[in-house]
């Protein structure tokens, strides 16, 4: 074999490897959905140290628990680098504990910041079946969820109260992490900012709270579809709005609108 047959050899092998990489890659999130439908990431946190598979399993609190499956889990979180393994030494037959990393702190469901809930809407089925229908929608055109469900995104969280929420939170949860970062990097220009400012597209009113919490002069004003802001909890200093954003918007001296991580 000459030396370009050589390269071109050694070619096809990545892409093969690419290609699987990308077919298998789609366990990844599911796994880390079962991280998160099984609070592991609070189970560990919440005994404040390294955790043994046992101590996992008692706190999941289930009569029939699949132990090897959870085992198995664990260590393909392990391999992704999603939590970290510690094994006193290679003689001991304890059991390995597991730990948070940088990674697994972001599944914590019981804290301010995290993606616990975008990993869920992503991960959702009615999330996923659009993906199903990807070739459809490009050879009718259209939208693939749509051809997936008959209806529009928007249009479908205001018939099913469920995947509205499952989406409003993972909303929230990428808003709260955007704002942070805004507010932390244009403190001068929300300083300068005076009378209301409107969220275009709020949401349920995360990040105008958390402006006008940081930046309390200013006036809120969360404006989103009906069925969006009717689910909106309270804030002090915020009015929530209905309305289509392509029709009109409230009028206030700033307009605020962002880009979410999801």
């Amino acid at each position: 074999m000459n030396t370009q047959n050589e390269t071109d050899s050694d070619a096809m092998l990545r892409g093969q490897a690419q290609i699987l990489q990308y077919i298998y890659g789609a366990l990844d999130g599911m796994a880390i959905r079962c991280c998160v439908e099984l609070h592991i990431a609070d189970i560990i946190n919440n005994h404040g140290r390294p955790t043994t598979l046992s101590e996992i399993s008692t706190a999941i609190d289930s009569p029939s628990i699949n132990a090897d499956g959870l085992r198995r889990l664990m260590t393909f979180l392990v391999n992704r680098k999603v939590f970290d393994e510690m094994v006193e030494s290679e003689e001991s037959e304890r059991e390995p504990l597991y730990s948070l990393n940088h990674c697994s702190k972001w599944l914590l469901r019981d804290t301010n910041v995290t993606l616990a809930p975008l990993v869920m809407m992503r991960t959702d089925p009615v999330t996923h079946l659009p993906l199903h229908v990807l070739s459809r929608s490009i050879k009718e055109g259209g939208t693939a969820f749509k051809a997936a469900h008959g209806k529009g995104l928007f249009d479908f969280c205001s018939l099913n109260s469920e995947f509205n929420r499952v989406f409003n939170e993972a909303m929230a949860c990428t808003a709260t992490i955007t704002t942070n970062a805004v507010i932390s990097h244009y403190k001068d220009g929300f300083l300068g900012s005076k009378g209301s400012v409107v969220d275009v597209g709020g949401g349920t009113g995360i990040a105008i709270s958390e402006i006008v919490k940081a930046y309390p002069h200013l006036k809120g004003i969360n404006f989103d579809l009906s069925h969006v802001v009717s689910t909106a909890p309270k804030y002090d200093g915020i009015t929530h709005v209905a309305g289509d954003m392509f029709k009109s918007i409230p009028p206030a001296e700033t307009i605020f609108m962002k880009v979410n991580l999801s």
